[in-house]
């Protein structure tokens, strides 16, 4: 069941892709991240396909089976993600046309893809209930590591460009913030794949917890100091989206600055949430005095 996702998922992103590849201009900023996921989730769909009809799973270093599902969990992620934005800050802006018709159809196969995708996590994550294999994301830190990861990924497209944060030293801080966290979520997810997490020098729970305790203090920071500097007019920063040239015209290929800096202020309140769901839960595993290892869902 599993291996027949794959193929609806290769024609949906292949089909989504080669709609909107000779737009040209009118593919804009937008069309061009949307239009790199396609081809991305395309690519890596294949890849995966190849190795696992070619049984290459052995010449692997990590664990092959977590492979598949945490890759299905993001794909799903961005498919979605990549059908609203170019929905919402592209599509709508195109004139009637057959390249409008293009781009929705281009929209409406980055969904049905996000549902196959969405679908064989489900299934992965059955079968692998079924025949008892350990699976990282089917664990509640694991799922919460790939959406903070995700998060921080939505949160660095944003910043793209270096014009909304290097000139003031507050927001180069919050960028700083971003990176901090992010790389030490990664290395989470890369050390479960690997198996790795019971060699490190100090228990795998107190390292979680005091990891996930420091990234919830500076996602506080970021999220007082990002909206502060760039919405405050006090601190240099502009209350009205209309205090930008940019987001005057309803015309759009791109995201406008101001929309820009209000959708890392959203990302940075959101992961934040996210960090603290996952430090209540190394919270209460430490305070029962429970091993490392994480319960399932």
């Amino acid at each position: 069941m599993c291996y027949l996702l794959r193929l609806p998922q290769l024609f949906c992103t292949c089909v989504a892709f080669s709609l909107v590849v000779d737009m040209g201009i009118l593919r804009g900023a937008v069309g061009n991240w949307s239009m790199f996921i396609w081809c991305f989730c395309f690519a890596t769909t294949l890849i995966i396909s190849i190795v696992e009809l070619c049984k290459f799973q052995s010449r692997f270093p990590f664990f092959w089976y977590n492979i598949p599902v945490i890759y299905a969990c993001y794909a799903a992620l961005l498919c979605l993600l990549a059908f609203i934005i170019y929905a919402t800050t592209h599509v709508r802006f195109l004139p009637y046309g057959p390249y409008r018709d293009r781009a929705i159809t281009a929209t409406a196969f980055s969904c049905i893809a996000s549902v196959f995708y969405a679908m064989e996590v489900a299934c992965l994550w059955q079968y692998y209930e079924l025949k008892e294999i350990p699976c990282y994301v089917h664990t509640m830190p694991g799922l919460l590591k790939v959406l903070e990861t995700f998060v921080a990924c939505l949160i660095f497209s944003f910043l793209s460009h270096t014009s909304l944060y290097l000139h003031q030293p507050a927001l180069e801080w919050c960028v700083a913030v971003y990176s901090i966290c992010f790389i030490p979520a990664a290395l989470a997810i890369l050390w479960n794949l690997a198996g790795w997490e019971y060699r490190l020098p100090v228990s795998f729970l107190i390292f979680q917890f005091l990891l996930t305790l420091l990234s919830v203090l500076l996602y506080v920071s970021a999220l007082v100091f990002w909206p502060l500097y760039q919405f405050n007019e006090k601190f240099g920063g502009h209350p009205q989206r209309s205090d930008y040239m940019d987001c005057i015209d309803g015309l759009t290929y791109y995201i406008c600055t101001w929309d820009e800096e209000l959708a890392v202020a959203v990302l940075t309140a959101l992961n934040l949430l996210i960090y603290v769901a996952d430090l209540v839960y190394w919270a209460r595993q430490f305070s029962v005095g429970t091993p490392g290892t994480p319960d399932p869902l």
